[in-house]
């Protein structure tokens, strides 16, 4: 499996928005398989490739996967912040299950909840952001946001867990996982040693934090760091 650098170029940047965590584009340069890790955030991923324009949600995912990585494709994304959902695709339906939006009658234009919209670009992607909120298509729960912070005091467990499964599509626990097996590999690509990380991310012990890892990551820690050196 190659690398993420011999794959693809990436580039990030933030966005105006409150309801979007970040804004990705890249363009691969060869063919190839990549490890996609697990991620509790749900976004939209619009991918150009020979001509040919398509538009997907692509919802948490639980575990890391490997994904293809086709040719000389242009690719960019909107990562959506944890609480924020589209009313009309219930988050649980999307974990592990990424959905196509059909293309609509004019070229780069899909359908979405009844309605056509054009295809955003890295460059505008706030201003087709505002257009969903403004439609209503997108909303945030800030029960998600205060149970992250630990600061619910008004509701019942059973109400939290609730409304945290129907705005993020997994439960808090699920989330906390992801969040600290990435927390982990940020760590070893820094250059933290084994043990350091297992301190560091608050895990039992280094067998905990390689079997986390595997399901969460695709690779071992030793894999992780072996990497980054050769890179």
């Amino acid at each position: 499996m190659e690398t993420n650098a011999t794959l693809f170029d990436f580039e990030q940047r933030s966005s105006e928005s409150s309801y979007v965590d970040a804004i990705w584009r890249t363009h691969t340069h060869s063919e190839g398989t990549f490890m996609s890790v697990a991620e509790a955030h749900w976004g939209l991923v619009i991918t150009n490739y020979q001509g040919k324009v398509t538009a997907h949600v692509r919802g948490p995912e639980t575990k890391a996967t490997p994904s293809p990585v086709p040719e000389d494709a242009e690719i960019f994304g909107i990562v959506f912040k944890l609480g924020t959902f589209m009313a009309h695709l219930p988050a649980m339906t999307l974990v592990d299950n990424p959905v196509v939006l059909p293309d609509a009658s004019s070229d780069n234009t899909f359908w979405l909840n009844g309605s056509a919209w054009e295809m955003p670009e890295f460059e505008n992607a706030d201003t087709f952001i505002n257009r969903l909120v403004r439609q209503g298509l997108i909303a945030h729960e800030p029960v998600v946001d205060a149970a992250l912070q630990g600061q619910i005091t008004d509701l019942s467990s059973r109400s939290v867990q609730r409304r945290f499964l129907r705005a993020t599509g997994l439960t808090h626990g699920t989330v906390y996982q992801i969040e600290r097996a990435r927390h982990a590999m940020t760590l070893l690509s820094g250059g933290s040693s084994i043990l350091d990380t297992v301190d560091l991310a608050g895990y039992a012990d280094q067998s905990h934090l390689t079997r986390a890892l595997k399901h969460f990551i695709g690779q071992t820690p030793s894999q992780i760091i072996s990497i980054i050196n050769r890179e």
